[in-house]
């Protein structure tokens, strides 16, 4: 029997009500490697297109360990008892590799999973990192026309994920852990680059208090010699307790002072065009990549390709050529 066809009107109408169903269907649309689900969620999209774009985009990340999921779960808590509604999303490129999403256990944030004015969302379970993005993008313009206005991207994994997920929001908070020493040695100076703030999460007892002084310390200085992104904000480093949820009402108040200033100065605006356009991009990338997946065929030639550039009967450059030619480029 077949399913039912789908009655877009109806899910844009319940979409915009608020309706957590609507949404739900609503992104497994977007999500879904059909080619009516993908048309029928680019109109979706277009349709609600105008009650989007309100929402405060807060990207997080941090190494692992650090307590990004009991923070996000503390400050979401603590932004819906203020009346707001908070979606938390995740970019998660181990998804790319192993076909799976490791947020899949929304147990991770125990509050907010249960909390009816907070929404948890994993990533897609497959695709590359750049189509990964794209679809946590559809994903937070559904959710912001639903009216979730604050928007949570966590960076599940490490590396490029981290442009990516800076790439999603107006505001990048990297998470640190005491003993900012070595941590230091290690960072990478780009995640210091795309910072709008760090925040050092301490355990809250005294031994750990003085640790995260004295790492905040560390990374102000690491700070003090980079160029500021804007000249209108000058990266805070902060100290919080995600376990214990203390002082992340100063990181927030510090989110909203970002979001003033830099939508006084049109920077915000400016950087999500520039956003737009990479997304553009990223789904002109999608879809040849999904040209090279989607077709046994094809599927067939790259391995052969592959096999022939393991061999060393053909160079990387021939077979490149190959794979190019089986999708008319």
């Amino acid at each position: 029997m077949a399913p039912p066809p789908l009655d877009l009107d109806r899910i844009r109408e319940r979409l915009l009500a608020g309706d957590r169903a609507a949404l739900a269907r609503a992104i497994t649309l977007a999500e879904s490697r059909r080619a009516d689900h993908r048309a029928a969620a680019r109109d979706l999209i277009d349709a609600v297109l105008p009650r989007t774009g309100n929402a405060i985009r807060v990207g997080i990340t941090g190494v692992p360990g650090v307590g990004k999921s009991t923070t996000i779960d503390a400050l979401g808590a603590n932004l819906t008892e203020a009346g707001h509604k908070v979606a938390v999303l995740a970019v998660d490129p181990s998804s790319t590799r192993t076909g799976g999403s490791i947020l899949g256990d929304k147990t991770r944030m125990a509050r907010l999973a249960v909390d009816p004015n907070a929404f948890i969302r994993p990533s897609p379970s497959s695709g590359t990192l750049g189509g990964v993005a794209a679809k946590t993008r559809e994903t937070m313009l559904l959710c912001e026309a639903a009216g979730f206005d604050v928007i949570l991207v966590e960076t599940v994994g490490v590396g490029q994920s981290e442009t990516a997920v800076a790439d999603l929001t107006d505001f990048f908070l990297v998470l640190m852990l005491p003993g900012a020493g070595d941590e230091l040695q290690g960072i990478k100076k780009g995640i210091l680059e795309l910072a709008d703030m760090i925040a050092v999460n301490t355990a809250d007892d005294g031994e750990g208090e003085r640790r995260a002084n004295a790492a905040a310390s560390e990374y102000r200085a690491a700070l003090h010699i980079m160029t500021p992104a804007s000249a209108t904000w000058t990266p805070p480093v902060v100290t919080v307790s995600g376990l214990n949820n203390t002082r992340l009402d100063t990181l927030w108040q510090k989110i909203v002072d970002h979001r003033e200033k830099l939508t006084a100065t049109g920077e915000i605006a400016k950087r999500r065009r520039e956003q737009d356009v990479k997304w553009m991009w990223a789904l002109v990338h999608e879809r040849l990549h999904q040209r090279l997946v989607g077709s046994a065929e094809v599927r067939r030639a790259t391995a052969q390709a592959e096999a022939d550039v393991a061999g060393g009967t053909h160079s990387p450059a021939a077979g490149a050529e190959a794979i190019a030619a089986l999708i008319g480029l």
